[in-house]
């Protein structure tokens, strides 16, 4: 689908007359210098001006003589000696010293020349003589080898035949069996017009050469290696001629053959079999072919070609100098097995004006240099193109044109995808077509194709309708989209007008071939072409009018410089023109002015555009309301404005919003326009799809998702990325083209959950809209069937929906999403056409989150009874088949059958798989059943215990003893409780139940209070007994009628079980009041340290003697028991402190060791190798202790004894910083539990004046609370400490933050640790300001 568009085309007056008719040319690509061979000499011209550099004349030093008529058979530039190397016809082998300017003659062959090749490395060279030998030498011109060019033998490479059979009793097809008796035709003789000359052509480490056998005078190929060794003889070929050419890959060798009825290009293969060719665009006998040429990369094949003049077909003697024949250059590429012809250079019947010498450049590949024989040298340049209307509405169709010679292959994308060479139709033109122009906008759809005789021809759109009748243009040819005898599934073009370029300014411009190139259509009646100047050895511009038959001229500017690209935008206000020094320059119209203007282009930031390497390939885009240059260099390098974002491009295209590229990764990328150019080149990993091996973009059909791949072998590929899918799917829903949008997503498998998640508040509203426009009761169901609760826009469309946090989501506050959907879609369908649209009405009760499919079967039982009336209505039977196809038949099945409809689950039962002998039965059982009876078996066979036992209540009282089995099977006391009053021996026994259940449960409280309740006292007291809820336990022995002897034995055996919990004040509650025991209730609470209530009792019983006897004594042992923990825990702070800090600096210096070692002479970039690191660490951290955790596998139980292991307090363990942190906040924490004891036991010691032991345990306890509040903020340091460094892992981490929390060391097994303490502990409450200072 690609063209050859001109870059280049200079060209200048540069060979001196003097020096003679060119007639050989060499080029030096690294320097662009050409050297051309002339009838006397050898001239050298710059590359850049064209300009005479040196000159040298090989007649005055005797090489070439005028009188035995000698001349150049070959010329040759040679990189590594930097010489020039001619070979003449009478035998010499001379070197141009290009430095020195000497010439030097390396040696002669006697019998004169013919042809001189060098290999493509230039290691070996190939001399052909006048005794028709071949002569190998190599670079010094050390002769290998001499041998003849005519070999008897096929060559090594001769084929086996196996001898099986006889040519008479082979099958011959077609031809019969007298085919194996026709005699082989004799082989034609080389045509009178042949100059008989050898001919080679190198490829590798083998050439071929074409000669004229002196046996039969017919041309043959021979194919030999490089040490001259034949390794095969071509087949015989009849009229083969001269030209002859290797393709640079290997696989052809490229010749000519003239037939009876027609001129063909043929190809043999390397061991001379045929294999395929191409017919020449011209008549039997009209044209010669001189030359063939490849060029380097195998991609375009030139040929040379000249009028067959009658003269010269005679083959009669002088030639009439006044008929002078037509030279053309053709160039041909091959896609898809055919061979297109993509250029065509007529250089005319001036004899100054035809080439002498036509050469490829070996660096670049699509440049062609060519010398004519009045002395103009000629530079084209071309460079692949894809020439594609560039609209961005829905009214371009996404024409694709290719030029084929005189036709141009039309296919619009958007209708039809035919892969080339076919097409929808062609046009057919007078001469072939050079370049083919699309029109701006609003005519996108025009075009305009430059023909080479200097005339444009303009079509437009047909405006018949494609199955109108086809019109009446016989230019326009219908190929794929229709036609014989088919109507047309397009429109087509017809012709419009035709301008002519021949205006008088512009007549000299056109001597030579394709002078004017790049056009650019404008506007509808202007065009912008580009032209050499050689005077001045620029570019010019010329703005062209193109009302009249001939075009006008509007404005002519020159440019500074050379133009080598340019690119109009989709609207042709104006044109971005890149020159060779890689410089952007804006060209427009002045509207004010009304003239033009050619200024710098420049970027978002006011900067001047420049291309840091020339880009064959341009395009314009608005990228963030600012327009955008686009460039895609030969090397594959993107440019936006100037910056690279992309070095492994290999084709772009815009779309509407989006930038399409492919790389050599073989994937498709689409970036956003609305992103910023320098953003871009971080986006083109993101949204990306695999594409096949080569691919490249053809086009891109605006307002769609479709996207043209065409393959390297020339087959096309049509994808829709999902980046474009969706993009047209959220602006068809912002727009509310609903059914367009629902359509889209149908057909590329998009989730339909988008429709109504894109913007949630707006479909809700459009509800009614969206079932008009949807009609379809197949599509509502569709939509609704796919609805799910997840947001499809935060979750599978992530990345392609962007809204801002909170807008457009959904308000699930009160419903669902599903139930929101369902319920206003039902209701919309409802007030529709209920019967019409039921089976949607059905969906949305079915679809929400919890289905109502008990509601589904009722309008179903109803539509059974009342058939609908209307012509739309849905039966019951089809309406039930409808559900059977969205819920599983047994999940209906019990639905229907917890209706207790028998007559409605029958119903469902037909239209299930069910074998009647598995309902049947079931059926006809229920049938017969009591109706309470009847539903309890149905709930109990749905599992529905809840609603059986309900039934079964009211089933009778012989009933309730499976009703009581039922409810302990199934611990359903608690709705059991509820179906019968607190007076019935129902409830009593249910309750007697339900307690021994809680009993055997753990909960004795509860199961006392159900015995309570049923009046169960021994039951209950039991129960209250072995909680040790007193209270009620005393409350139930006075129901009981206990005597005081057995109320305090039953207090006793609980005041026990209260003391032995540290319910201390409890106990002696019990002993003081229900015992009469007051000494062992104040007892108990010393033993509770419950001084001031102790104290009240001793004072209340005039136990004053308890003071001295117990009390004080308790007081004292308390005092020496709180002072001994207070110093021990003091200690065993600063101990844990001290060595938290010894961890923290050992590991401080384990980690700078470990990056000293490691990377301390490595660069940054390798740290991305992160094992070595971790696994040293951890060596160096303990050698003992292994941090491998084997925790798969184990319970909940086994793994948190596994993570208390790892706090040890053990030094060396990896955790010893984190152990320490966690022994200190329990320090911490004891010590601040104390103050509440310490306050009432200061009170106690004052009290009896033990002011001394008193202030021991304040101070004691003021110190430790102030040494922990001054080492608060070291021990929990609030920088970047590792208790507080998380590890950084998962998608978002670098390498720089692994390495960072990995080298912070092992982090806290409990984050709790690494919260610093409450700021509690500064709280002076407890404190008793009398023993201040003491």
């Amino acid at each position: 689908m690609k063209n050859l568009e001109l870059l280049q085309c200079v060209y200048q007056e540069c060979v001196p007359a003097s020096l003679g008719a060119p007639c050989c040319i060499a080029v030096d690509s690294d320097t662009g210098t050409v050297y051309a061979g002339t009838d006397t000499g050898l001239v050298a011209l710059d590359g850049d001006s064209h300009s005479v550099l040196s000159s040298v004349s090989l007649r005055e030093a005797g090489y070439l003589c005028e009188a035995d008529n000698s001349h150049l058979v070959g010329i040759q530039y040679l990189y590594d000696q930097d010489s020039v190397c001619v070979a003449t016809s009478s035998g010499d082998v001379i070197l141009w010293n290009i430095p020195t300017q000497e010439l030097e003659c390396v040696g002669t062959v006697d019998s004169g020349l013919t042809c001189m090749a060098w290999s493509p490395n230039q290691d070996l060279v190939l001399l052909t003589t006048g005794e028709e030998k071949m002569v190998m030498m190599t670079s010094d011109f050390n002769p290998i080898s001499e041998t003849s060019i005519h070999q008897e033998e096929f060559g090594e490479a001769e084929f086996i035949t196996a001898g099986w059979g006889k040519k008479e009793t082979q099958f011959h097809g077609s031809e019969g069996k007298q085919a194996a008796f026709q005699q082989k035709e004799s082989v034609s003789p080389a045509l009178p017009w042949d100059d008989r000359r050898p001919r080679v052509s190198w490829c590798r480490d083998a050439f071929v050469v074409s000669s004229v056998s002196p046996v039969d005078g017919a041309r043959r190929l021979r194919v030999w290696n490089r040490d001259c060794v034949l390794q095969a003889t071509s087949e015989n070929v009849s009229m083969l001629e001269q030209a002859l050419s290797w393709k640079p890959s290997g696989s052809l060798i490229a010749s000519t053959q003239r037939k009876p009825h027609r001129h063909e290009v043929v190809f043999f293969e390397k061991n001379g079999l045929r294999h395929g060719g191409f017919v020449l665009p011209f008549g039997k006998d009209e044209i010669k072919v001189l030359e063939l040429l490849w060029n380097s990369d195998s991609t375009v094949l030139v040929v040379w070609l000249e009028e067959l003049c009658p003269v010269q077909e005679q083959g009669a003697g002088d030639e009439d100098k006044s008929l002078t024949p037509s030279t053309y250059v053709q160039l041909w590429t091959v896609s898809n097995y055919h061979w297109y012809l993509k250029q065509n250079l007529h250089f005319g019947k001036s004899l100054a004006d035809r080439p002498a010498a036509v050469v490829w450049d070996a660096e670049h590949p699509y440049r062609l240099h060519l010398v004519c024989h009045g002395g103009r040298y000629v530079m084209y340049e071309w460079t692949w193109v894809i020439n594609r209307s560039d609209g961005r509405t829905s009214e371009d169709n996404s024409y694709v044109a290719v030029i084929d010679g005189d036709k141009v292959l039309l296919t619009p994308f958007r209708q039809v995808v035919i892969p080339p060479p076919m097409s929808a139709y062609s046009l057919q033109l007078q001469t072939p077509v050079s370049q083919v122009l699309f029109s701006p906008s609003p005519g996108v759809n025009d075009l305009a194709a430059v023909l080479t005789d200097g005339t444009v021809v303009f079509y437009t759109l047909d405006i018949k309708q494609p199955e109108e009748e086809v019109s009446g243009d016989t230019s326009v040819c219908v190929n794929a989209a229709g036609g014989t005898g088919f109507k047309s599934a397009v429109r087509m073009h017809v012709q419009h007008r035709r301008l002519g370029l021949s205006c008088c300014m512009l007549q000299e411009k056109w001597r030579c071939a394709q002078t004017l190139h790049h056009f650019v259509w404008l506007a509808e009646d202007q065009l912008l072409t580009v032209s050499w100047d050689p005077s001045s050895s620029t570019s010019v511009l010329y703005h062209l009018g193109t009302q009249e038959e001939q075009a006008t001229l509007l404005h002519q500017v020159t440019v500074e410089g050379r133009v080598y690209q340019l690119c109009r935008s989709s609207d042709g206000h104006s044109v971005a023109i890149e020159l060779t020094d890689g410089t952007v320059l804006r060209y427009h119209i002045d509207k004010v002015a009304a003239c033009p203007v050619l200024e710098p282009w420049r970027s978002q930031d006011d900067l001047p555009v420049k291309f840091s390497v020339l880009c064959s390939q341009m395009g314009l885009c608005s990228m963030g309301g600012h327009e955008t240059v686009l460039g895609l260099s030969d090397k594959f390098r993107l440019f936006i404005n100037g910056d690279e974002i992309s070095s492994n491009c290999t084709s772009f295209a815009v779309h509407n919003d989006h930038l399409l590229l492919t790389t050599h990764a073989h994937t498709c990328a689409c970036l956003p326009l609305h992103t910023a150019s320098k953003d871009l080149s971080s986006a083109i990993d993101e949204k990306t799809r695999r594409v096949e091996r080569g691919s490249r973009l053809v086009t891109v059909v605006p307002w769609d998702t479709k996207v043209i791949l065409q393959m390297p072998r020339g087959n096309l590929e049509t994808v829709h990325p999902r980046t474009l899918v969706l993009g047209l799917v959220q602006k068809m829903i912002d727009s509310q083209q609903f059914l367009e949008a629902f359509l889209v997503m149908r057909k590329h498998r998009v989730n339909l959950n988008l429709l109504c998640d894109l913007n949630p508040k707006m479909f809700l509203s459009c509800v009614p809209d969206v079932v008009t426009q949807l009609k379809d009761i197949n599509f509502i169901n569709l939509f609704l069937t796919e609805l799910r609760e997840e947001d499809v826009t935060k979750a599978m469309y992530s990345e392609y929906c962007c809204s801002p946090d909170g807008e457009n989501s959904w308000d699930l506050q009160a419903k669902s999403k599903m139930d929101q959907v369902c319920d206003v879609v039902k209701d919309t369908l409802e007030g529709l056409d209920h019967e019409k649209y039921l089976l949607g009405i059905l969906t949305c009760h079915i679809r929400k989150a919890q289905p109502e499919l008990e509601v589904c079967l009722q309008k179903i039982q109803e539509i059974w009874d009342t058939p609908p009336q209307s012509r739309d209505g849905v039966s019951a039977e089809e309406a039930l088949n409808y559900v059977l196809l969205l819920v599983d038949v047994n999940e209906l099945f019990n639905v229907a059958l917890g209706t207790y409809n028998l007559r409605l689950v029958l119903m469902v039962a037909e239209k299930s798989q069910k074998d009647p002998k598995e309902y049947l039965p079931f059926l006809k059982q229920l049938q017969n059943m009591e109706e309470n009876l009847q539903r309890y078996t149905i709930d109990l066979h749905l599992k529905r215990y809840h609603k059986a036992i309900q039934h079964l209540s009211k089933c009778g009282a012989d009933r309730f003893v499976d009703l009581l089995a039922l409810v302990k099977e199934h611990k359903l006391y608690r709705s059991a409780l509820q179906l019968y009053t607190t007076d019935s021996k129902e409830y009593r026994d249910l309750t007697v139940e339900y307690g021994e259940y809680l009993q055997k449960k753990g909960h004795v409280e509860e199961a006392g209070l159900m015995f309570n309740r049923c009046e169960e006292w021994e039951k209950a007291l039991q129960a209250y007994e072995q909680c040790c809820s007193w209270r009620q336990a005393l409350c139930v022995s006075c129901r009981l009628h206990y005597s005081t002897q057995q109320t305090a034995q039953l207090a006793l055996r609980m005041a026990d079980f209260l003391r032995n919990n540290g319910r201390h004040s409890e106990a002696a509650v019990l002993l003081e009041q229900y015992v009469q025991d007051e000494e062992g209730a104040i007892i108990t609470l010393l033993e509770g340290s419950q001084w001031e209530e102790a104290l009240r009792v001793i004072y209340q019983h005039s136990r004053t003697d308890i003071i001295d006897t117990n009390f004080k004594p308790a007081l004292m042992e308390a005092s020496q028991r709180q002072l001994a923990f207070l110093q021990e825990n003091k200690a065993l702070f600063i101990r844990h402190k001290d060595r938290l800090a010894v961890v923290r600096k050992e590991k401080s210096m384990a980690c700078t060791e470990i990056l000293g070692d490691d990377h301390g002479d490595q660069d940054a970039d390798l740290y991305s190798d992160t094992s070595s690191t971790t696994r040293t660490h951890s060596t160096r951290g303990s050698t003992k202790y292994s941090g491998t955790s084997k925790t798969s596998g184990r319970s909940s139980k086994s793994r948190r004894k596994a993570e208390r292991k790892k706090l040890s307090l053990r030094e060396g363990s990896p955790y010893e910083d984190s152990a320490l942190l966690s022994a200190l906040k329990d320090i911490i924490d004891a010590v601040d539990k104390s103050k509440d004891d310490v306050h009432q036991l200061l009170k106690m010691l004052v009290l009896f004046g033990l002011d001394s032991e008193a202030g021991m345990i304040q101070s004691s306890l003021e110190a430790a609370l102030s040494l922990i509040d001054s080492c608060t903020s070291e021990i929990w340091q609030t920088g970047s400490g590792s208790a507080q460094t998380q590890m950084t892992l998962g998608p978002h981490s670098t390498v720089n933050s692994i390495i960072a929390s990995m080298n912070a060391g092992p982090q806290p097994v409990d984050t709790v640790v690494a919260v610093p303490p409450p700021a509690r502990l500064k709280d002076s409450k407890w404190k008793l300001s009398l023993l201040e200072g003491t």
